[in-house]
């Protein structure tokens, strides 16, 4: 077994038959349960390389401090932004979308959206992986925003999304074109309230047959209190590494603790659906945009070596053929050139010039032509070698 049931409560479930995973299949599958909620923290993004925020040593916050801020937080606080959005524009280069693959427990989220049972997924994350899984946009909340959309800070005028994209990835900090005020993406900032469609949902809870907990401490307030909503004939069912909340102190509360990965493949293996969680997982393969690009680069790079060398081949090929034509020349040359040549040794008025390697062309002596001697009476000699001296200027 890869996970460890914790300690619920002493009196018997109501509506689970017993509080572990065959028990929990069986009420998903069940015709009492149509409306599962998740609520979901960064546990459920660090097996995809993305850390969370508060674990000694390895989370976001604890590596920081190369940032020179005053503390962790200030990266997200929004009075900190207006006077040095430099760190986090530097944070926001490491975890923008597309780095990054959805894990098995992000599937897991959109199979159950594909069973028709999802109502609504509550996210603490700004990482957007649920949107890349597949879950439909209209069945997720973003408590705290997410790096989906952008606007100015000052006049709240939204930016554009390719714009954005080039300026984080430069690591260049983004103005709005209307105000010159700072451009951040539409994550809540410590000091902004939450989105109001966040706030009108909650009620919605109250409709809630099952509530699945991944990957989060519930330290975060409101979001933390979504967990309370449900009525008490509602499941609680935790997903985490450890304990956290009150999740336990209800009858029908499950504890599952362990890596959400593992434990969403253990429960997918007792509803029979491990094919299909399998199947979504392997859509995500082609999203992480990091992973292609070198490969493209490959791609590109063998084909410009394969035209490097099918051009040099062409240009080879061509001075070959300009070599053998530059030969066949020079004899003809000599055949037409040879009487006057003699003439020359005789005559020192006479000058050569070298025009190309072996090719030795005749210049005739700066004189006034002959009255007998006009362009449209040339000699035969003198139109052999314009003939020649042309197929020179086509070489």
């Amino acid at each position: 077994m890869s996970f460890r049931y914790g300690k619920h409560d002493s009196r018997k479930p109501k509506v689970l038959k017993r509080r572990d995973i065959p028990s929990l299949a069986k009420y998903i599958k069940s015709e009492r349960c149509k409306n599962v909620f998740f609520m979901i923290g960064a546990g459920i993004s660090t097996s995809a390389g993305i850390p969370d925020f508060r674990s000694p040593k390895t989370g976001l916050y604890a590596n920081l401090a190369r940032l020179n801020l005053p503390h962790p937080e200030a990266v997200f606080e929004i009075g900190f932004f207006r006077r040095n959005p430099v760190p986090f524009y530097t944070l926001a280069h490491e975890l923008y979308p597309g780095k990054f693959r959805p894990t098995l427990s992000h599937s897991f989220i959109r199979l159950i959206a594909e069973k028709g049972l999802l109502h609504t997924c509550y996210t603490q994350n700004i990482d957007t992986l649920e949107r890349r899984a597949g879950v439909p946009e209209d069945k997720i909340i973003e408590a705290h925003g997410s790096f989906a959309t952008q606007r100015c800070i000052d006049c709240r005028k939204p930016f554009d999304d390719a714009l954005m994209k080039e300026h984080i990835m430069a690591k260049k900090i983004a103005k709005c074109p209307h105000c010159s005020g700072y451009v951040k993406p539409d994550i809540v900032f410590f000091g902004e309230g939450l989105p109001p469609h966040f706030i009108n949902s909650l009620n919605s809870l109250l409709d809630a047959d099952l509530l699945i907990i991944m990957g989060t401490s519930l330290t975060v307030h409101p979001f933390a209190s979504l967990a309370e909503i449900p009525p008490q004939s509602c499941p609680r069912v935790l997903i985490n590494m450890e304990p956290v909340g009150d999740i336990g102190d209800n009858p029908d509360d499950l504890l599952l603790l362990g890596q959400c990965d593992q434990i969403v493949e253990e429960l997918c293996k007792e509803l029979g659906w491990h094919d299909d969680l399998q199947r979504l997982w392997a859509d995500t393969e082609g999203s992480v945009i990091s992973d292609t690009q070198p490969e493209e680069g490959k791609e590109k790079e063998g084909a410009a070596k394969k035209d490097s060398a099918e051009d040099k081949g062409n240009v080879d090929d061509a001075l070959a053929e300009a070599e053998a034509r530059l030969a066949a020349l020079v004899v003809a040359e000599k055949e037409v050139l040879g009487e006057k040549d003699t003439k020359a040794e005789e005559n020192p008025t006479t000058s050569t010039s070298t025009v190309a390697p072996g090719v030795v062309v005749e210049e005739k002596p700066a004189t006034t032509s002959s009255p007998s001697t006009t362009p449209s009476q040339a000699t035969p000699e003198e139109a052999s070698k314009k003939e020649v001296a042309e197929k020179e200027q086509k070489l």
